[in-house]
C-alpha cells in the first residue's frame, strides 16, 4: 500500500510530556486506531509536548549522498536478503529457529547449511563434550558470521544440578530390555561396564526405598528398585527404552515424584567454569538450567554486567514444578525463557503440559520476555527423515501461540536429518503463520503496562500504536532505529502483520534480536540525524532491490541524542518510498 508523503508523530524528551491518561488529538494515545487529518494536523503544536507533521508531496527517500562512492555495508544477513528478495516483506518468516549443534552437525559445512536453511540461534549444550569442541564449534559459527555474511547467535546451555547418567564420551545410546537387571553407581570408571549405569551425583540414592520408580528421561525407560547396596541401587527394567549420556534420573513413590533438587544448587561449580569460558568467547545468550527462583537469575546478570563490556542474555529454564510457583518473577528477572518440557514433563502431569505452555508464552509475552519452546518437537527425526503428524500440529499449535522461537534438541546435534528437521520446522512456522495473518488481521495488543516511568511509558504507547497503525493502513514494513533494542521489542511483543526490521549499530543489540518475533536485526552506523538515518538506510536497502518505489514503511525510533541541539528522540512516521 502507498501512501502519499510523510506523516510523523514526534515526542519531545524536554518538554512537559502528556498525560497518556487523556491521550492527544482528542484520541486516547493507547488506541491502535488512531487516525489523522493533513488539514488539522499541518505543522500543529500542541501543549504537551507532542509534535505532529504531516508533509504532503514531499519524496521520502532524497539521495543524502552518492552510495556508490560510499564504503558503508547494511548488516543484512544474507538468509533474510535471499527470503526478502524470494518472498517479499510479508513472505519473511517471524518465528525464530534454534539449533541444538552436537556431533552430527560440528563441521563448518554442517552449521553452513543449518544457517542457510534458517538457523538463528546456534545452542550449546555444556552437558556434552569437551572444552576445546565447543570453543572450535563457536569459532566456527563467528567465522562464518564474518565470512559468508550469516547472523547466527550462540548460545550456551548449562547443565545445571541434577542427577543424570554420565557422558561416557560415546555418541551412542544403550537399550535396556524388558526385565534385565542394571547396577545405577555413584563408583567412577572409565569407559562403559554391561549392565552398569553410572550417576554423577554421589547422593542420588539418599531416601530412596526398594519398590520405588526410577525414570530415565522422564520416561525413556523405567527401572523399579529391587536392593539398595550401599549407595547404590540395584534396578529390574519395567518399561524397556534408550539410556542417552546424560539422560535424567528421577524417582517416583505412589505416583508421586520423589523431591530431589532442594539440595543441589542451581548453579554448580562446573556451571561456573562454564559461564567463564563462555564470557571468554563472546556468546550472546546463556540458558540457565533448573532455576528455581528469580535470585539466581538477578545474581548472573549483575555477574556478567561487570565480567563483560559485552551485553550477555541470561534465559532461564523452566523446567520444575518449584519454578512455575515463581513464575512471573522468574520472567521478569530473566532476559528471556525456555520452555523445557522434556524435564518438565517428569514433574507435572504430561496432560497439563499443553495448558502450561500456552500459560508460560502468554505471560512472557505479557512481560515482553521472549520464550522458546523446546524438547521433543520433532522427536521422531532422530530416527526417520519425516516427522509424525502429531509433531507437525504440535509445532504448528507452538508459533499459532505466538512462542517467538522453536529449539531443535536431538534432531539436530545426534540425527541424521537435522536439516530436514529444520526445514520442517521453517515450512510448518511460515504456513501457519501466513494462516493466522489471514485468518486474523487484527492481533489482540496488551494493556498491560511494564513501565513505571512517564517515558517508558510512552514508549510502550508509541510502540502499541505503531503495531495498529501497520496492521489497519496494511503498511510492508516497520523499520525500526534502535541502539539497546527495546522499542523493536516491544513492537515485537504486539505481533504485528508488517515485519519489523531493528537497525542498529550495537552488534550485541543485533545478535540479541535474533531471538525476538518478527524481528530482522540490521547492523548500521547510526546518528543523532534520524533523518539522515532512515534516508540513509532505506537507500542501502533500495540499492539491493529489496524494497521499492511505493512502499511504505511505518518508522519508529527511541535513539536518544548525544547532542544538546537534538531533542526529539522518540517518533512515529509513515514513509513512501520514492
Amino acid at each position: 500500500m502507498a501512501v502519499v508523503g510523510d506523516l510523523s508523530l514526534k515526542f519531545s524528551g524536554k518538554e512537559t510530556i502528556c498525560d497518556v491518561k487523556k491521550g492527544a488529538f482528542g484520541f486516547p494515545i493507547s488506541s491502535p486506531r488512531i487516525s489523522f487529518s493533513a488539514g488539522k494536523l499541518k505543522n500543529c503544536r500542541v501543549k504537551t509536548g507532542v509534535y505532529a507533521v504531516m508533509q504532503v508531496g514531499v519524496e521520502s527517500t532524497e539521495i543524502s549522498k552518492d552510495l556508490e562512492k560510499s564504503k558503508e555495508v547494511l548488516g543484512l544477513d544474507v538468509v533474510s536478503e535471499e527470503e526478502l528478495k524470494e518472498k517479499g516483506f510479508l513472505g519473511l518468516r517471524k518465528t525464530k529457529l534454534v539449533c541444538t549443534i552436537g556431533p552430527a552437525c560440528c563441521s563448518s559445512d554442517s552449521l553452513e547449511k543449518l544457517a542457510l536453511g534458517g538457523m538463528n540461534v546456534a545452542r550449546l549444550n555444556m552437558c556434552h563434550n569437551t572444552r576445546e569442541w565447543h570453543q572450535d564449534v563457536i569459532r566456527k559459527i563467528k567465522n562464518l558470521n564474518e565470512e559468508k555474511g550469516f547472523s547466527v547467535s550462540v548460545m550456551i546451555d548449562t547443565e545445571g544440578s541434577q542427577i543424570q547418567i554420565v557422558d561416557h564420551g560415546a555418541p551412542f545410546s544403550v537399550k535396556a530390555e524388558d526385565g534385565s537387571f542394571w547396577d545405577f553407581t555413584t563408583e567412577k570408571f572409565e569407559g562403559t561396564r554391561p549392565f552398569t549405569v553410572q550417576a554423577n551425583y554421589e547422593g542420588f540414592s539418599e531416601g530412596i526405598n526398594v519398590g520405588d520408580e526410577l525414570v530415565i528421561d522422564g520416561g525413556m525407560a523405567t527401572f523399579e528398585v529391587v536392593e539398595k547396596i550401599g549407595n547404590d541401587l540395584r534396578c529390574k527394567c519395567t518399561d524397556p527404552g534408550l539410556l542417552l549420556p546424560r539422560a535424567k534420573l528421577s524417582f517416583w513413590r505412589d505416583g508421586r515424584l520423589v523431591g530431589r533438587s532442594d539440595e543441589l544448587p542451581t548453579l554448580s561449580t562446573k556451571d561456573w567454569s562454564d559461564i567463564e569460558f563462555a564470557i571468554s568467547e563472546g556468546v550472546d545468550f546463556i540458558a540457565l538450567s533448573f532455576v528455581k527462583d528469580a535470585d539466581v537469575v538477578t545474581h548472573l546478570k549483575k555477574y556478567l554486567s561487570t565480567k563483560s563490556s559485552e551485553s550477555i542474555k541470561v534465559l532461564a529454564k523452566i523446567e520444575s514444578l518449584e519454578a512455575l510457583h515463581k513464575l512471573d518473577k522468574i520472567i521478569e528477572a530473566s532476559d528471556g525463557i525456555m520452555i523445557a518440557r522434556g524435564d518438565l514433563g517428569v514433574e507435572i502431569p504430561l496432560e497439563q503440559i499443553p495448558t502450561v505452555q500456552e500459560e508460560i508464552t502468554y505471560r512472557c509475552r505479557k512481560f515482553n520476555k521472549p520464550v522458546i519452546i523446546a524438547s521433543q518437537l520433532l522427536e521422531s527425526m532422530i530416527e526417520y527423515p519425516t516427522p509424525t503428524r502429531a509433531e507437525v500440529a504440535d509445532v504448528s499449535e507452538a508459533v499459532r501461540q505466538y512462542a517467538d522461537a522453536l529449539m531443535l534438541s536431538g534432531e539436530s546435534a545426534i540425527g541424521p536429518y537435522g536439516q530436514k528437521a529444520l526445514s520442517v520446522l521453517r515450512m510448518t512456522s511460515g504456513r501457519m503463520e501466513l494462516w493466522s495473518r489471514e485468518e486474523n488481521r487484527e492481533t489482540v495488543l496488551f494493556e498491560h503496562k511494564l513501565g513505571s516511568s512517564v517515558p517508558d511509558q510512552i514508549a510502550e504507547q508509541i510502540c502499541y500504536c505503531a503495531a495498529g497503525m501497520a496492521n489497519n493502513l496494511g503498511l510492508d514494513a516497520i523499520f525500526v532505529y534502535t541502539r539497546h533494542g527495546q522499542m523493536a521489542s516491544l513492537i515485537s511483543r504486539n505481533r504485528p502483520n508488517s515485519p519489523i526490521f531493528a537497525f542498529t549499530n550495537d552488534s550485541s543489540t543485533r545478535m540479541a534480536l535474533n531471538l525476538q518475533w518478527g524481528v530482522t536485526p540490521i547492523l548500521i552506523d547510526l546518528s543523532d540525524d534520524m533523518e539522515a538515518n532512515i534516508n540513509r538506510s532505506i537507500n542501502l536497502i533500495k540499492a539491493k532491490g529489496l524494497i521499492k518505489d511505493g512502499d511504505a514503511v511505518l518508522v519508529v525510533s527511541d535513539i536518544i541524542p548525544t547532542s544538546a541541539a537534538q531533542t526529539v528522540f522518540q517518533s512515529i512516521q509513515v514513509k513512501t518510498v520514492a
